[in-house]
């Protein structure tokens, strides 16, 4: 991606290096375990951190060293930034005759206190729609490359705009049509609309990325490929079957392999905001 040189988004909460004191800690143990539970049934694992403690958060300054490749990362992290910005800034005047309001992007390290609850690195990017925030800790862009298999730069800014994404949802009121269904239907159920928003999330970030490209020239030969991949990487289907051994479909929350791919292609593809409306559709 053609990234260096250019406008970074002033829209950043450094909070690297800050730690998190708490009455308790859940250890390696009961973070894996949470994460199991979160992936098996399908539950939200930033909810389960929250519910697992119960206390509140002390905030503690800790010396903390960056590294030359970290605060490249980190730069990186706000020219994406910057580019979903002036997309969506554009496309919510062209589209709404609105302004976009535009995200705040949390840079954290370890752990982190949201609108939404307690989170770890391993809990991975999200975006809390009580805040309008997004949270990344940069250790998640090795993660990518080690654990999952997929690396390059435009995989993290694939990322980048799913998380962006959600926070489109939350201004068009996507968001709050789901989660007003947590309570009214089983956990199978509202899996299935979960899963319907998380693929809409990834055709925002399919149309985000041609019209960046088309804006800014951003894209270079095997980005899309590279993004293509990270979705394939974190499809339901592979988690589970690398972390369980097998496939539960009922217990999916964000979409197989195949699905995620496909519509982050359709939205790169089309161009067209109106192909992207997960919820309408009988075939996802």
């Amino acid at each position: 991606m053609k990234w260096k040189g250019r406008r970074t988004s002033s829209n950043v909460d450094d909070r690297r290096g800050r730690s998190l004191g708490r009455g308790g800690s859940l250890g390696c143990g009961g973070i894996i375990i949470i994460l199991l539970l979160s992936w098996i049934f399908g539950l939200n694992p930033l909810q389960l951190f929250e519910a697992s403690s119960g206390v509140s958060s002390l905030t503690v300054e800790n010396r903390y060293e960056t590294t030359a490749e970290e605060n490249e990362l980190a730069e990186f992290t706000k020219v994406v930034l910057a580019d979903t910005e002036d997309v969506w800034n554009e496309v919510f005047m062209e589209e709404y005759g609105e302004d976009y309001p535009e995200p705040t992007l949390v840079l954290f390290t370890d752990q982190v206190q949201s609108g939404c609850g307690f989170a770890g690195a391993a809990t991975g990017p999200f975006y809390c729609p009580a805040d309008q925030r997004v949270y990344i800790d940069l250790s998640f862009y090795n993660e990518l490359q080690n654990r999952f298999g997929a690396p390059g730069d435009f995989a993290m800014a694939y990322v980048i705009a799913h998380e962006v994404g959600h926070h489109v949802q939350n201004l068009l009121g996507y968001t709050d049509k789901v989660h007003s269904q947590r309570n009214r239907l089983s956990q199978k159920e509202y899996n299935k609309l979960s899963v319907r928003l998380e693929l809409q999330a990834d055709f925002l970030a399919g149309y985000w990325a041609r019209r960046a490209d088309e804006m800014f020239d951003i894209l270079e030969q095997g980005d899309l490929e590279e993004a293509i991949n990270a979705a394939n990487a974190i499809g339901d289907d592979r988690l589970q079957k690398q972390m369980q051994g097998r496939v539960v479909p009922d217990a999916f929350t964000h979409g197989t392999s195949e699905q995620r791919i496909r519509w982050f292609k359709r939205g790169y593809e089309s161009g067209d905001l109106s192909y992207g409306d997960t919820f309408s559709t009988n075939k996802l």
